[in-house]
C-alpha cells in the first residue's frame, strides 16, 4: 500500500466496486429497454455479434476507448515529455497506421465473409485445422498478455491514488466488467466503450482550459 495516496482506500475500493456495479445496472436496463421497445432479444447472435448493426460512432468510440490504456498514456506522455508536442505527434500517427491497416483488414473480411462472427472462422475456412488452432493460440496469448497489462496498470493507478492493495484491486475491477458483459454482449462493450470515450474527452478538455499555478 502507498503511503503517499491522496485518497484514502475506502474510495478504491468503492470505485472498484460501485462503478463496476453501476455499468452492470446500466446494461441490465438498456438492455430492458431494448428487449421491451425495440424488440432486440437477447440471443446467442446478438450476444456474439450485436446484430452487425453497430454504427460508426460506436465503432469510432471503441477505437479511443481500446487505446487509452497505461502504456499509450505512458509512452505519448514520455514522448511528449521529451520532445514536445510532435512526439506526441509521432506517437499518434504511429498508432493511426496500425488502426488504418486493421480497418482495411476488416472492410475485407466483411466483404467476402458477411456472415462470419469471428476472425478465427475465416482462418477456418481459408487455412484449415491446423492454421485454426494456430491462430487460436496466438489470440489466447496476446489477450492474456494485453488483458494482464491492462489490469496491472489500472490496479497500479489504484494503488497509487488510494493506497488499495494491488492484487485487491486486479480481482476486484474484472467484476463489473464480467457482469455487463454477460447481462448485454457485444452490445455492452461498444456502449461502456462510449461511456468510457466521454469520460476521456470531458478530461481532456478540462485539462485543456484550466490553468496550471507555477
Amino acid at each position: 500500500m502507498s503511503s503517499d495516496a491522496i485518497l484514502s482506500q475506502g474510495y478504491g475500493y468503492g470505485f472498484a466496486l460501485g462503478i463496476g456495479a453501476a455499468f452492470a445496472l446500466l446494461m441490465a436496463v438498456i438492455t430492458k429497454i431494448l428487449s421491451r421497445f425495440m424488440g432486440q432479444v437477447q440471443n446467442s447472435e446478438r450476444f456474439s455479434t450485436a446484430s452487425r448493426n453497430v454504427k460508426s460512432g460506436l465503432i469510432a468510440s471503441s477505437t479511443v476507448s481500446a487505446w487509452t490504456w497505461p502504456a499509450t498514456l505512458l509512452s505519448s506522455g514520455a514522448w511528449s515529455y521529451s520532445h514536445g508536442i510532435s512526439g506526441g505527434f509521432m506517437y499518434g500517427v504511429g498508432g493511426t497506421i496500425q488502426v488504418t491497416l486493421f480497418l482495411f483488414l476488416a472492410i475485407q473480411i466483411k466483404l467476402r465473409a458477411p456472415a462470419a462472427h469471428t476472425v478465427s472462422e475465416c482462418f477456418s475456412v481459408r487455412f484449415g485445422p491446423a492454421g485454426h488452432w494456430m491462430f487460436l493460440c496466438y489470440c489466447v496469448a496476446t489477450n492474456v498478455l494485453v488483458s494482464s497489462l491492462l489490469l496491472l496498470g489500472g490496479s497500479q493507478g489504484f494503488t497509487a491514488t488510494t493506497g488499495m492493495h494491488t492484487v485487491a484491486a486486479s480481482f476486484l475491477l474484472p467484476l463489473g466488467v464480467m457482469v455487463y458483459t454477460a447481462l448485454g454482449g457485444l452490445k455492452a462493450t461498444f456502449i461502456s466503450d462510449w461511456i468510457h470515450t466521454f469520460i476521456i474527452y470531458v478530461i481532456l478538455i478540462v485539462t485543456c482550459y484550466t490553468k496550471c499555478s507555477s
